[in-house]
């Protein structure tokens, strides 16, 4: 029972029409001050305007134009503002990143055939996506592999790497 000043004694009923009265109970009136906050935390944590396919679709396309031998067609999914971080250091910039596949990988025979493993594609916020996953590289000489972990960004030409950490 509640207790009601206005009549001097406990009235369930008389609090109850007054809850009502007010919006329909404190269940409506936490779900009114909640639910927004619930649908920006369930937004945050959507898969950003199709990132995944969009994401795998590129990933094989950048695997198809490595076994094409075409680097510049392997680019194409790089932001010009991309930095590249492996073993061997940080290069920043398309072009630089460019330069470096086109010096490591100078012919057809020495690309081989690329093979990524896209294990997943995450949501960073609306316009960005973490993939992570391994590649490996089929030579006659040779099998290299390792992984990587892409940090691709929503941009007004569609989906690009920014960030580029491969080991």
């Amino acid at each position: 029972m509640i207790h009601n000043p206005e009549v001097g004694s406990s009235s369930l009923p008389r609090a109850t029409r007054t809850i009502s009265r007010t919006g329909g109970g404190l269940f409506f009136a936490t779900s009114r001050l909640l639910l927004p906050a619930l649908i920006f935390v369930v937004g945050c944590g959507s898969a950003p305007n199709g990132a995944d396919g969009a994401i795998r679709k590129a990933m094989a396309e950048q695997e198809a134009a490595w076994d094409r031998g075409d680097i510049v067609g392997f680019m194409v999914h790089y932001a010009d503002d991309i930095c590249f971080i492996s073993p061997k250091g940080q290069r920043c910039g398309k072009a630089e990143v460019q330069a470096s596949y086109e010096r490591n990988y100078p012919d057809k025979e020495s690309m081989g055939n690329l093979v990524f493993d896209v294990h997943e594609v995450l949501p960073a916020g609306r316009e960005h996506a973490w993939c992570t996953g391994s590649w490996s590289l089929l030579r006659a000489a040779d099998t290299l592999g390792g992984g990587f972990s892409l940090l691709w960004e929503h941009r007004t030409d569609g989906w690009r790497i920014v960030r580029d950490h491969t080991y």
